[in-house]
């Protein structure tokens, strides 16, 4: 049932430590992988390829539109940055806005018409733990997941009728390079502080988010659609 043979998925933010483990875990399971990230990422080895900007929304769109067709679709990408809120500039803001939600919009446009063609298709948007409320220091990061999760219930509705599931996947603290690298000044006070919230007591893995994406991504859930499942360690 999670067999994806002749399934041909595309992962942003692909070269990051999530996106690499849902890539890998994807092309197991036997779908074609591209990868999208930033030109600059290194290519990865063993996936297709597209650097492209994440900003630049219309000519994201046509790339992506050009690449496919693409019947698994992984909004995984996202700029993250932790500093108090007033310090945060609107031009920071919109960016965030831009790369972690409006550019989810922008790829879901350039794959949906192949997927209702097909009468299949998937749609899987990370979202965050941090929409629980309970961090500081992540507004623009937070306010884009909430659009994020409101454009995933909005589209499972509007595409469901074509066969396409639109389901979020909110990771809990995933040990990742982007933790290493905004927590680098406290990783072991922020490890504690992990650690005492969750009810289990051991660090999520990437693999353990790539295992949920191959799931919904599979038959397996034809009939979950429009839902954040979280996967947090029992927050």
């Amino acid at each position: 049932m999670t067999d994806l043979s002749e399934k041909h998925a595309l992962v942003t933010g692909g070269v990051g430590t999530i996106g690499t483990a849902i890539a890998t875990a994807l092309a197991a399971a036997g779908a074609r992988v591209t990868v999208l990230d930033r030109p600059s990422a290194p290519p990865p080895v063993g996936h297709g390829w597209l650097g492209v900007d994440l900003g630049d929304l219309s000519g994201v769109q046509a790339r992506v539109a050009a690449a496919g067709p693409f019947d698994i679709l992984i909004n995984n990408a996202a700029l993250i940055i932790n500093k108090p809120f007033e310090e945060f500039s609107l031009e920071e803001y919109e960016e965030q806005i831009r790369i972690n939600s409006s550019a989810a919009f922008a790829l879901t446009r350039a794959c949906a018409p192949a997927m209702k063609a097909r009468g299949w298709g998937r749609v899987i948007n990370l979202t965050s733990l941090t929409l629980n409320g309970q961090w500081d220091g992540f507004v623009p990061y937070v306010a884009s997941k909430g659009a994020l999760l409101g454009l995933t219930h909005a589209l499972a509705r509007e595409l469901g009728p074509h066969g396409i599931t639109v389901n979020a996947i909110s990771p809990g603290a995933v040990v990742s390079e982007a933790e290493n690298r905004v927590f680098a000044d406290r990783l072991d006070e922020y490890n504690r502080f992990i650690l005492d919230r969750q009810s289990l007591k051991s660090r999520i893995q990437a693999e353990d988010v790539a295992n949920l994406a191959v799931f919904l991504a599979s038959d397996a859930a034809r009939m979950i659609s429009g839902q954040n499942i979280g996967i947090d360690g029992g927050w």
